[in-house]
């Protein structure tokens, strides 16, 4: 049987040393943390997802301040928003919530953050940095995986890992990240993706295998390794349930290791948003 990585119980933990780290930050530098997010529109996922990541900044005392926009905003009023949360001092991170309405251009915006305070990591600059291996911040899904290596103590170093999907959010940032020449990276990687010819080819090599393709239960248990590292990064609503992308009660007793959906990734992303923003703030000292 595998053994299921309780991501709740690595969150609670990640929370509890967040707050202490925090708690020092303001104490030595008279200055909260400051997450301001944007948000146009009154669309019900992208309203629930604003409202955790407040939660997320109460528990570890962070600041917090919503900025709500009308559907009917222009984007010059956006961009406008977004230039002065970039000037002002008191503001460390910025978040702008998407999706945003479709005459707004949606990267336009997205780029308009300034990269030291983009702590969502959506600046081209900061994805360049990326590329290169010299990251100012990490996108908060890939990173919770990479956390999540790191805590159970995952060997990556030379081991095939495939990731399933390419998106700008978790597929292509994540192989990025182990791809650096640090601890817990070093990958012989495969990026695979919903076009992929024979995707089971690919997939019944990995040693490690991730998955964030957004097609539930896509990975069947004749598509995994014997013994594999199985990370599932998928959150899709079936039938009023959360699935992952991985058929998880038919490879559980087949893998090594394997998160579940829910109760998996999630739980650890928006405590990576609060890392990036007490590191937006820190660097922000440190230049003043």
């Amino acid at each position: 049987m595998a053994k299921i990585i309780d991501g709740r119980k690595i969150a609670k933990e990640l929370n509890e040393s967040l707050k202490v780290e925090v708690e020092e930050f303001v104490k030595k530098n008279k200055l909260i943390p400051k997450l301001a997010a944007v948000i146009a529109g009154e669309d019900p996922a992208s309203l629930f997802y604003v409202k955790m990541i407040s939660r997320a900044c109460e528990k570890v005392s962070i600041d917090f301040e919503k900025y709500s926009l009308s559907e009917n905003t222009n984007e010059k009023e956006i961009l406008k928003l977004i230039e002065n949360l970039n000037k002002n001092k008191k503001i460390s991170g910025i978040i702008v919530q998407v999706p945003l309405p479709k005459h707004i251009n949606q990267e336009r915006v997205q780029e308009a953050v300034s990269p030291s305070k983009d702590v969502d990591c959506f600046n081209p600059i900061n994805m360049g940095r990326l590329a290169l291996g010299k990251p100012e911040f990490l996108p908060c899904t890939p990173y919770a995986v990479y956390e999540l290596i790191k805590r159970e103590n995952i060997k990556v170093e030379g081991k095939h890992t495939v990731i399933v999907g390419r998106s700008s959010i978790v597929g292509k940032p994540m192989s990025l990240i182990l791809l650096q020449k640090e601890p817990y990276a070093n990958a012989t990687l495969t990026v695979c993706h919903s076009r992929t010819n024979d995707l089971a080819y690919y997939t019944c090599q990995a040693d490690i295998l991730i998955v964030a393709v957004g097609i539930p239960k896509i990975i069947k248990k004749d598509m995994v390794k014997e013994g594999a590292v199985v990370i599932d990064v998928g959150t899709n609503e079936v039938e009023g349930k959360l699935v992952g992308d991985v058929a998880y009660e038919e490879v559980l007793d087949k893998v090594s290791v394997i998160t579940p959906v829910p109760g998996g990734v999630g739980p650890i992303t928006n405590i990576m948003l609060m890392k990036n923003t007490l590191k937006a703030a820190e660097n922000l000292v440190n230049i003043e």
